[in-house]
C-alpha cells in the first residue's frame, strides 16, 4: 500500500477511534453486566418468584388479566401485556398515566396468568440495573443521546474498518498472531492491539452495528407507523374518539386465527406508539428460534373485535427485531452470553490499548515516532 494511502488510513483510524473511544468504553463497560441481567436480577432479589400452584392450574383469560392489572395500578391506563419465554405462568404488564406515555414513565410489572396476583419488578422501575440500561441506551438524554450513541457507534464501525485496511499489510510482514515481545513496550500493545481487533474483528462489527440499529428504534417505529399503518388506518380518520372497547378475551383467538403458525409476542393497548386510537394490536412472532424474534402485527378493532389488517413488516423493522437479542448475545442461552462477555472484555482491551498507544505516541518526538512507524 502507498505511503500516503496509508497515512490517509491511519487518520481517519486515529479521529474515528479517539472521537468515539470514550463512549465505547462506557457502552462495553455498562453492556457487561446487561449482557447478565436476568441472573443479576435472581441474585439482587429483584425476581420475584410465583407461588406454588398445582401443574394443571388453569390461566385466567385475557380480560381477568386486564382488570387484574387495573385493579392493581388505578387511574392508570393499561400499554401492553407481554407473554415470557422463560416463565409460562407469567404475563408482564406495563400501565402509565395516559396509553400515550413515554416508555420511561411507565411502570412494569407482573401478573401469576393463573391468579392474576401482581408481582413488582422492582429492577424494571428503579435501582442498579435500571440505571445501567438507562446510561447504555440514551444517557437520561431520550431520543438525541440515542442518536448521539448511533453516531458513535458508525464512527466505530468506520474505525474498525479502517484498522483492517492498516492491518492487512501489516500481517504481510509477519506470521499472524506473532507478538514481538522482543521489541519497545509500545510495540508489544501495538501487536496485541492488532491481535485481538483482528480476532473479535466479526463480532465487533455485528455489536456495532446492531447497537447503531437499536438507537436508531424510536426513527424506525416511527417510520412504520407513518409508511405501514397511516394507509390502513385512514378509514378511522374522522371516527370519534374511543369511549369504550370490547373485553379483551378473544384477542389472542382471533389474532392467531389471523396469523397461523405464530404465538403471541405481546398486545399493545389503543393509544400506544405500537397501535392506534381505535385498535388493539397483537404482534405475532413465529415459533422457531430465527422467526421468534420477528413480528407480525395484527390489527383489531377495539370495538368490533374485527381484523383490520394483518401488517406485512417492512425490512427495517426486521432489522430492529433482530438487533436487539443479537446485541446482547440473548439467542443461545448461557453460553453464548459467556462468549460475549468475554468479547466484550476483549473489546475494552482493544479500546484500552488504543488510547495508551495514541498517548505514547504524541509523547514520542517526531524523528522517533518516524523511526518507530518504520519499525513496526
Amino acid at each position: 500500500m502507498h505511503a500516503k494511502t496509508i497515512r490517509r488510513w491511519s487518520f481517519v483510524h486515529t479521529w474515528t477511534s479517539l472521537i468515539c473511544t470514550l463512549f465505547l468504553l462506557m457502552l462495553a463497560l455498562t453492556g457487561l453486566p446487561l449482557i447478565f441481567h436476568h441472573e443479576i436480577d435472581h441474585l439482587l432479589g429483584d425476581a420475584p418468584e410465583l407461588r406454588e400452584l398445582p401443574a394443571d392450574t388453569p390461566h385466567l383469560d385475557l380480560q381477568q388479566l386486564v382488570q387484574a392489572a387495573e385493579a392493581h395500578r388505578p387511574g392508570e391506563a393499561m400499554q401492553y401485556v407481554a407473554w415470557l419465554d422463560d416463565e409460562p405462568n407469567a404475563v408482564m404488564a406495563i400501565s402509565a398515566a395516559r396509553a400515550d406515555s413515554d416508555p420511561n414513565d411507565s411502570h412494569t410489572f407482573l401478573l401469576d396468568a393463573r391468579t392474576g396476583e401482581a408481582l413488582e419488578l422492582p429492577s424494571a422501575n428503579g435501582g442498579l440495573m435500571l440505571f445501567i440500561l438507562r446510561l447504555h441506551v440514551d444517557m437520561f438524554a431520550g431520543l438525541p443521546g440515542k442518536l448521539l450513541l448511533a453516531f458513535m457507534g458508525l464512527l466505530f464501525v468506520v474505525a474498525t474498518v479502517s484498522g483492517v485496511v492498516l492491518y492487512a499489510p501489516f500481517m504481510r510482514r509477519q506470521p499472524f498472531a506473532q507478538v514481538r515481545r522482543d521489541k519497545s513496550t509500545r510495540l508489544r500493545w501495538l501487536d496485541l492491539h492488532n491481535l485481538i481487533g483482528i480476532v473479535t474483528l466479526v463480532w465487533v462489527l455485528a455489536v456495532g452495528i446492531t447497537g447503531v440499529i437499536s438507537a436508531c428504534a424510536d426513527l424506525l417505529i416511527a417510520a412504520w407507523r407513518q409508511d405501514a399503518l397511516t394507509a390502513m388506518l385512514a378509514p378511522y380518520k374522522d371516527a370519534p374518539p374511543l369511549t369504550e372497547r370490547a373485553p379483551a378475551s378473544r384477542l389472542l383467538e382471533i389474532a392467531g386465527a389471523a396469523a397461523p403458525d405464530s404465538r403471541p409476542g405481546f398486545i399493545a393497548f389503543p393509544g400506544t406508539r405500537f397501535s392506534s386510537a381505535h385498535h388493539y394490536t397483537v404482534f405475532m412472532n413465529g415459533d422457531t428460534p430465527l422467526t421468534s424474534h420477528l413480528f407480525t402485527p395484527v390489527l383489531i378493532d377495539a370495538r368490533t373485535l374485527d381484523v383490520t389488517a394483518v401488517v406485512t413488516r417492512p425490512w427495517y423493522m426486521d432489522a430492529l427485531g433482530m438487533s436487539g437479542p443479537l446485541h446482547f448475545g440473548d439467542y443461545g442461552g448461557m453460553p453464548m452470553k459467556v462468549l460475549w462477555a468475554v468479547l466484550d472484555v476483549l473489546t475494552l482491551i482493544v479500546l484500552g490499548s488504543g488510547l495508551y498507544l495514541w498517548w505514547v505516541r504524541r509523547r514520542v518526538p517526531m524523528g522517533s515516532a518516524r523511526a518507530v512507524e518504520a519499525e513496526a
